[in-house]
């Protein structure tokens, strides 16, 4: 295993606790604790810090690559297909994939949203960041309105 190997590995597995617990212990003491703070995407932000600094010719390469429009794609798909890109980027990903999965998690919270919903939000928040989100805006908003229609018509 190289560094670049052992970073995508610390990366994906510091979030997991978080992930963890957000899912199978959402109203938890502990989990609000731990989700206080910034820990929970500090790991792949310090990851992806120390493998651009191990390789800081690749983030050059790219931002002179980028001046010209035309080949902006190009010069990513150069950098993302090294091992220090994939790498760079999977820390990059994971730590918003965590941040938002937080949010979510934190929103669902507030907004007493049913835990079946709450907890396919945090699952796929983390696994598949855009379909979590959508699953807690269309199913997290639907249950928080016919909650407030079942209210109003109780007045």
């Amino acid at each position: 295993m190289d560094i670049y190997d052992i970073s995508f590995f610390l990366s994906t597995m510091w979030v997991g606790p978080f992930w963890f617990y957000m899912l199978v212990y959402p109203q938890s003491e502990r989990t609000t604790m731990l989700m206080k703070g910034p820990w929970f995407f500090v790991g792949p932000i310090a990851i992806w810090f120390a493998i651009t600094l191990l390789n800081p010719s690749g983030l050059i390469e790219l931002f002179q690559d980028m001046v010209n429009p035309a080949n902006s794609l190009g010069a990513l798909a150069s950098l993302l297909a090294t091992p220090a890109g994939a790498s760079a980027a999977w820390a990059h990903m994971v730590a918003g994939d965590i941040f938002v999965t937080r949010w979510i998690w934190k929103r669902s919270l507030e907004q007493n949203t049913n835990h079946w919903v709450m907890r396919s939000s945090v699952f796929f928040g983390v696994m598949l960041m855009p379909i979590g989100i959508a699953i807690h805006m269309l199913l997290g908003n639907m249950q928080s309105e016919s909650e407030d229609e079942v209210v109003e018509n109780q007045i």
